[in-house]
């Protein structure tokens, strides 16, 4: 049976996976980023991931058939260098497919995390048999990766998804991490909760999500939302709010590519009906009508291993 390594990097850890050609995880482990000591060492750190792996597994470098590596950030797909990893510092420019192919004799490939959760979703998810599909993920941004005629799009340059950077707005507005103002991504991301939190306890309103925080007083997405399940009101409003700037943003989106389904994950998608539901009612009121109806809002089914899955599935493309 066919075996491919996946391999997620992220700014506090990578995760790394043993995934057979059914998308099912034989092997798993990570391993710190430790970002600050450069991206030399955290290559290194990879490298004696893989080869513990093999020997966990006991399989050799001619039974894998590709490894892949998703990134948060700007990759070059065809060339495999990372252009640069904006939570991951000293990640420019980094040729780390040729790193690994001249270590372990294996192809390797890269692509954006985002693209390669889709990919995973695609091949084994909530995509799977789908055609035409957008897979979000809502956390720290906003990210997609689109799914057109059965086919992962990457774009010119490889920069195709950025739905987090879509406008919502012509002028001033939030700024967003990107530098501008306007877009989705500073009005809808777990950022966003925390901050409209923040700012209720500045009125001095009584909610729920601060007697939840503690005595550290630490406001997170999670607390928000564990908030509103217990039926705080200003809780339940902010992801009214949030599940409303996004779903005018996929409008738009899926006024213009007409998708069959628009699967939602990522951290502050585990609140579930929370955000889905005026997700699902802004498209319904906002979006054209044929394009509104033929989508189906759903969330992402697998979870936190989407990405390595994904990864895992990029020599097949």
């Amino acid at each position: 049976m066919a075996k491919r390594i996946g391999i997620d990097v992220g700014g506090t850890n990578v995760k790394i996976a043993l995934v057979d050609g059914e998308g099912k995880i034989i092997y798993s482990n990570s391993v710190p980023t430790y970002a600050k000591m450069g991206y030399e060492y955290t290559v290194n750190n990879i490298k004696q991931a893989i080869k513990d792996l093999m020997k966990e597994t006991n399989t050799n470098s001619k039974e894998i058939q590709g490894i892949g590596f998703d990134f948060p950030g700007q990759v070059d797909y065809k060339t495999g260098v990372v252009k640069l990893a904006p939570n991951i510092p000293g990640w420019v420019n980094v040729p780390i497919a040729k790193m690994i192919e001249d270590e372990f004799h294996i192809p390797t490939r890269i692509d954006n995390d985002v693209r390669c959760a889709a990919l995973g979703e695609l091949k084994f998810g909530a995509g799977k048999g789908c055609e035409n599909f957008v897979c979000i993920t809502v956390g720290t941004g906003i990210g997609s990766g689109l799914v057109i005629n059965g086919k992962l799009v990457r774009g010119a340059s490889n920069a195709a998804g950025e739905i987090g950077h879509i406008k919502l707005q012509m002028n001033g507005g939030p700024i967003c991490g990107c530098g501008d103002t306007g877009c989705l991504e500073a009005f809808a991301s777990g950022p966003s909760i925390v901050a409209m939190a923040q700012d209720y306890i500045r009125g001095g309103k009584s909610t729920k999500f601060r007697e939840l925080a503690g005595v550290d007083n630490e406001i997170t997405p999670y607390i928000v939302a564990k908030a509103a399940e217990e039926g705080d009101p200003v809780a339940k409003r902010i992801f009214e709010i949030v599940g409303e700037y996004i779903g005018i943003g996929l409008t738009s989106v899926i006024n213009l590519l007409n998708p069959e389904k628009v699967i939602i994950g990522g951290g502050v998608a585990e609140a579930g009906e929370l955000l889905l539901d005026p997700i699902r009612r802004t498209i319904k009121e906002r979006a054209m009508v044929v394009a509104g109806n033929a989508v189906e809002i759903v969330p992402a089914q697998l979870g936190n291993s989407a990405g390595v899955i994904g990864a895992s599935m990029l020599i097949e493309g």
